[in-house]
This record gives C-alpha cells, structure tokens and sequence, in this order.
C-alpha cells in the first residue's frame, strides 16, 4: 500500500518562502516519477512541479524560476522549494506518485497560504 505524506505548509508573507516535503512509503521510490500539484478554492488541480526517475523536472509556468523540486531517493522523500511566493500561490499542495505501472497516488495535501 503506497502512502504520501505531505509536510511543511503553513501561513507565509509574501515574497517569503516554503519548503514542502512528501514522505513515501508502501513503493520503491527511486522508480518512480513524483509531482506536486496544487488547487485553490473554486479552482480545478494543476500541476505545478514534476521530477521523473531520472532526475529530470518539469515546472508550471507561474512557479518557474521561483520553485525548485527535489528528490532524496534514499529519504523516499520529494520536496518543493518555493521562494518568491505571492498570494496567488495560495492553494493545497498534493504530492502524487506515478508508478511505472500507470498507477497513480495521492497523498491529503497540505495548505500553503501567502498573505499579502
């Protein structure tokens, strides 16, 4: 049984920063690919941040050049580096593994919100 747990959000200013992290467990991590989504109240789920097996990232454009996503394979931990932030970026923020397989998990979120 995959689990994701998500760690790290919290009220911030904006222009300040957070950094999230999601603990796996349940899959061998280093296999698989892992992202960070997001959605605000009213507002569909989007991606926001993506890192492959390999290594290789992926960013939605709002976030580029202000988050950073991060992986320790040997801590089965993600994380997401998030500086610069502005209130827009107010959302839950939900961490997904993609096995190879095709499955998919989600963890419960956590909640970032950025005052102005």
């Amino acid at each position: 049984q995959v689990q994701l747990v998500e760690s790290g959000g919290g009220l911030v200013q904006a222009g300040g920063s957070l950094r999230l992290s999601c603990a796996a467990s349940g899959s061998i991590f280093s296999i698989n690919a892992m992202g960070w989504y997001r959605q605000a109240p009213g507002r569909q789920r989007g991606l926001v941040a993506a890192i492959t097996s390999g290594g290789s990232t992926n960013y939605a454009v709002s976030v580029k050049g202000r988050f950073t996503i991060s992986r320790d394979n040997a801590k089965n931990t993600v994380y997401l580096q998030m500086n610069s932030l502005k209130p827009e970026d107010t959302a839950v923020y939900y961490c997904r593994l993609d096995r190879p397989n095709g499955a998919s998990y989600w963890g419960k979120g956590t909640l970032v919100t950025v005052s102005s």
